[in-house]
């Protein structure tokens, strides 16, 4: 599934391409590790958890492929890894794993000011969804809701009370799976994206 952030908020943010946020040590929600993952095994009854990037699993997730049809949506994985890696105080990717196995990816970032918000006084900066990409053999089985709820639930524990995601128009785009997640979508940001946000107080 999709790209999240404009590209123009992380270039003012780090005066380079990158966006998104990792948090430094102690700073996270506490995901256990469950030592390497594998692609393709049945589906499992085990709650979907979020997996910290490591030696163990880097491999799993730049192997992740979206379906060919959405690939002009979101980066692969590898590039938002090593754009996390140049900026780890912007991004905070996750693995999202099932059982032993991944099924996608997630990338977040916190606190960031936007461009779109730059005729609102005293506006705060946005917290939100960067890069979500489920596999293309793991998709309709809530991997991407499960995700994009674990990234809501970090923005309330740091605080935060509006989630944000951008995306590119265009069929086959990922407008109808957050809008019905409850984003409501507010106009086009410089880079002719749409940006939508979500009430955490009310969702």
């Amino acid at each position: 599934m999709w790209d999240g952030v404009p590209r123009a908020e992380a270039e003012r943010r780090t005066g380079r391409w990158c966006a998104g946020v990792l948090p430094r040590a102690g700073g996270e929600i506490p995901w256990r590790r469950h030592g390497p993952v594998r692609l393709g095994s049945p589906m499992t009854t085990a709650r979907p958890r979020l997996e910290m990037i490591t030696a163990d699993n880097v491999l799993d997730a730049c192997r992740l492929e979206v379906a060919p049809e959405q690939r002009r949506f979101v980066s692969p994985v590898a590039q938002s890894l090593a754009e996390a890696y140049v900026h780890p105080d912007l991004a905070w990717p996750r693995l999202i794993c099932d059982g032993d196995r991944a099924v996608g990816f997630v990338m977040a970032y916190f606190d960031l000011p936007f461009d779109f918000d730059a005729g609102v006084p005293d506006a705060p900066p946005r917290s939100g969804l960067w890069r979500l990409a489920v596999a293309a053999g793991e998709q309709g089985r809530g991997y991407g809701r499960f995700a994009v709820g674990a990234v809501n639930e970090e923005i309330r524990r740091r605080g935060g009370t509006v989630s944000t995601v951008t995306w590119k128009p265009g069929e086959g785009g990922p407008e109808e799976f957050y809008l019905g997640l409850g984003y409501r979508k507010r106009g086009l940001t410089d880079d002719g994206e749409y940006l939508g946000d979500l009430d955490l107080a009310a969702a």
